[in-house]
């Protein structure tokens, strides 16, 4: 006997569909998402295994780790004589000098010698679970047009060349084995005019080579219809052969001339969500111009935060590196410290971190990320339950450090200090979070004071997670908190805190 029911699942509500007696199989949805905003609209919700996620980890890794200079962007600025200096390093100069004249070796030359023959996915990943990550988005294409995956439209990919193996499948198998989701991103959009032909003897304009460089293009053109067919086909492709749980995209596909694929690919992907039974992530940046509403999707910052709590998800991906996304020789890195406070700010707000490091030429984790990642690990072990699966409060935190907000804003934020408290929950428990350490080991929570606007119920217990005893007292100045003995741990501190029942007056 066939009967009726509403089926909401995997954080996209379906139609009305038919269940069948005997245990069979669900029928198809009685109709899926247009490439329409109000059709999309009706369906979509953000997943809630995104929101509990919290921490991710985003790797640029690609034929520009073979000259490890300057930055990830070596591929544009090698082209570039006047323009060449990236973080102090003139990477044109420093090309012609190490690798000769451009006309004899190009871009297309340091392919061949990315070789990731110590790539071991199954090591990667276990890194990234003892940091605590719960979600892992390796970069399937950058500016340079590189695929770093098996791709049925370019013969530039890894399978073809370079390493000879498709890394993106084992990265993807090793992932959810570790029950982690798996994400890809695309920065292709801005491929068609990252090339520079000024000039002609350069290999970026060698008809042979055009499949990888693109075409010459007028400054500040449109996209072709060529270019973005081109961007379709590999865009789907990647969706189809790895299914993704997160998609993830740069600028370019906010220019001007990409209006008509904003519905269609959002349709698409979130389509095969459906296909896949399971919830999917949409993440764009809307940096230059708004491409995508921001209801519809995850609105990721680059390099930034927000100042206050959003009530959409969103987040933030930024690298352990001050420099580069992808591995460069003398990079300067953020300590763990500093990046588990922005990761607590974050968390704070509604948003997750996504936290890029940059392997080698061969497939290996530098020794400086490691140390970052499992020291992050190392707290996130403790004071994990503070972050995972939380939601914010009534206000985000208090405190004297004020965040800079918006795109390429964190080199304004200074360093957090004891009175900078951070606020989470989860259920009816509230956890107060200091980024830093008093000397005297003494806290005090404004937000907290006796008979607060906040919060009518007096404190019933605090603890202390983070480790060791503590003395407390609810005042109308604040919670005063005394932690008994020394400093547990470096970076921030976690405190559990219940309310009285009004049934305990």
């Amino acid at each position: 006997m066939m009967k009726k029911m509403i089926v909401a699942i995997y954080g996209l509500s379906l139609l009305s569909v038919p269940v069948f007696g005997g245990g069979g199989p669900l029928e198809k949805p009685a109709s899926k998402m247009e490439p329409d905003w109000d059709s999309i609209r009706s369906h979509y919700q953000c997943p809630e295994w995104f929101r509990d996620a919290k921490f991710g980890i985003f790797l640029h890794w690609g034929p520009y780790s073979v000259p490890a200079y300057g930055s990830e962007k070596y591929p544009k600025y090698m082209y570039y004589p006047t323009r060449g200096e990236r973080n102090g390093m003139d990477i044109y100069s420093h090309h012609i000098k190490t690798y000769g004249d451009l006309s004899a070796f190009g871009y297309k030359d340091f392919i061949p010698l990315f070789k990731a023959e110590k790539f071991d996915a199954t090591e990667w990943v276990n890194l990234f679970n003892d940091a605590g990550a719960k979600y892992v988005v390796p970069v399937a294409e950058h500016h340079d047009g590189f695929a770093m995956y098996d791709s049925k439209y370019t013969r530039w990919n890894v399978v073809n060349m370079g390493p000879k193996r498709d890394t993106m499948r084992e990265l993807a198998d090793a992932t959810r084995k570790a029950g982690l989701k798996f994400g890809v991103s695309s920065h292709f959009a801005n491929h068609r005019g990252y090339f520079s032909k000024k000039d002609p003897g350069w290999d970026t304009n060698d008809p042979h080579y055009q499949d990888l460089y693109w075409k010459k293009i007028e400054r500040g053109s449109k996209p072709s219809r060529e270019f973005m067919e081109l961007w379709w086909n590999r865009t789907t492709d990647i969706i189809d052969q790895y299914e993704p749980d997160l998609l993830w995209f740069d600028f370019g596909l906010d220019k001007p001339g990409w209006d008509s694929m904003h519905k269609r690919i959002l349709a698409y992907y979130y389509n095969k969500g459906i296909d896949w039974k399971k919830g999917v992530v949409f993440q764009d940046k809307n940096m230059k111009n708004a491409s995508f509403p921001e209801d519809l999707i995850v609105l990721d910052i680059e390099r930034g935060r927000m100042s206050e709590i959003r009530k959409l998800p969103w987040q933030t991906d930024t690298a352990v590196g001050k420099f580069s996304w992808g591995y460069i020789q003398g990079e300067q890195y953020k300590t763990s410290d500093y990046l588990l406070d922005e990761l607590i700010d974050i968390v704070s707000k509604n948003g997750c971190l996504l936290l890029n490091i940059g392997p080698k030429a061969d497939g290996t984790i530098p020794e400086e990320d490691k140390a970052i990642l499992r020291e992050m690990g190392a707290w996130l072990k403790l004071n994990g339950e503070a972050i995972y699966g939380s939601r914010p409060w009534k206000i985000y935190g208090e405190g004297p450090t004020k965040i800079s907000a918006g795109h390429h804003s964190e080199q304004e934020n200074a360093d957090n200090v004891s009175a900078d408290i951070r606020f989470t929950q989860k259920g009816d428990t509230l956890y107060a979070i200091s980024l830093g350490w008093p000397e005297d080991g003494a806290f005090n929570i404004t937000s907290l004071a006796a008979g607060n606007p906040l919060e009518s119920r007096p404190v019933k217990t605090v603890e202390f997670i983070s480790g060791g005893a503590v003395v407390w007292k609810q005042t109308p100045q604040g919670l005063a908190i005394q932690v008994q003995g020394d400093k547990p741990c470096e970076a921030a501190y976690v405190f559990r805190i219940n309310y009285k029942s009004f049934s305990d007056e």
